[in-house]
């Protein structure tokens, strides 16, 4: 029966609900820095996404609507004219997808990873909701760098680790809806490693009032790596009622160079920037042997 009930939540849960929020503008605009690290050199790269959602958002769809999550993430940076460069990059393709000037779509990470991607780069994403992984292949269907496969991400990284130019970025976006997700993240980040030991990894992960999260953080922490990154950021004080996401973190395994001391400066402008109350905070951590 737990597995059961397991296997029915994650074909359950659809990003829609939460497209371009904070936890969004977070992990996209660290995913296109590093993206754009990959670019620095002419040898090919792979993208290999975990969780890869739907690729583009309808932000006026009733699953977007429902709490409007993305008014108070790319909502706020949306008209901004003061953007560091970083998050400048990062809304610009976002812009990309609206070129009318109004936010009505917003990106997932394929659609972003494919507007940065050349010729010879690929990418593998994996999305086990059948609808999405539908919706993920008819955004792609022209694009042969681009597979998608509707399986488990956790399973499917085995399949295309390592990749072919040995270069690459891996990023591990679960919902955490499932508990045992908190357990599968740190395993297949060591099987990975033990695939591809030189390739970039991204986890992301939700901060909440539960033991798990800072847990597996601390499980990250302990992996045989020579230097990672990890990046948090709270928009508000945990509720009382110890209910909900209060922010989110990005913990990542080999960083491009001077990515840490670029996010030094990036996350205290976005704590003020997305922040919602007196509790707003964030950290930057990085280890470099």
């Amino acid at each position: 029966m737990p597995d059961r009930l397991a296997a029915r939540t994650m074909l359950s849960y659809r990003h829609a609900f939460h497209a371009g929020n904070h936890a969004d503008v977070v992990k996209h605009c660290l995913l296109v820095a590093m993206l754009r690290y990959l670019n620095r050199k002419d040898k090919p790269w792979w993208y290999v996404d975990s969780h890869a959602g739907a690729g583009i958002y309808d932000l006026d769809a009733d699953y977007a609507r429902k709490n409007a999550e993305f008014e108070a993430g790319i909502g706020r940076l949306w008209a901004r004219n003061d953007l560091p460069e970083m998050l400048a990059d990062y809304v610009g393709l976002v812009r990309d997808l609206n070129p009318d000037g109004r936010l009505r779509l917003y990106p997932g990470s394929p659609w972003l990873a494919s507007r940065i991607m050349r010729p010879g780069d690929q990418l593998r994403l994996f999305e086990l909701h059948s609808t999405d992984a539908q919706l993920l292949r008819r955004t792609f269907a022209e694009n042969r760098g681009v597979r998608v496969e509707a399986v488990d991400g956790f399973i499917g990284l085995k399949s295309v680790l390592p990749p072919q130019p040995r270069r690459g970025l891996v990023l591990i976006d679960p919902s955490y809806e499932v508990k045992d997700d908190y357990r599968r993240v740190p395993a297949a980040m060591n099987e990975g490693l033990e695939r591809f030991a030189t390739g970039t990894y991204a986890v992301w992960y939700p901060m909440l009032q539960r033991p798990e999260p800072a847990q597996m953080v601390e499980r990250l922490k302990r992996l045989p790596v020579k230097s990672w990154l990890h990046v948090g950021l709270a928009v508000q004080a945990p509720a009382a009622d110890g209910f909900g996401m209060h922010g989110s973190g990005l913990f990542v395994v080999n960083p491009p160079w001077q990515l840490a001391e670029r996010m030094q400066t990036i996350m205290p402008w976005l704590t003020e920037a997305l922040g919602r109350d007196a509790g707003a905070h964030h950290l930057v951590e990085h280890r470099d042997d």
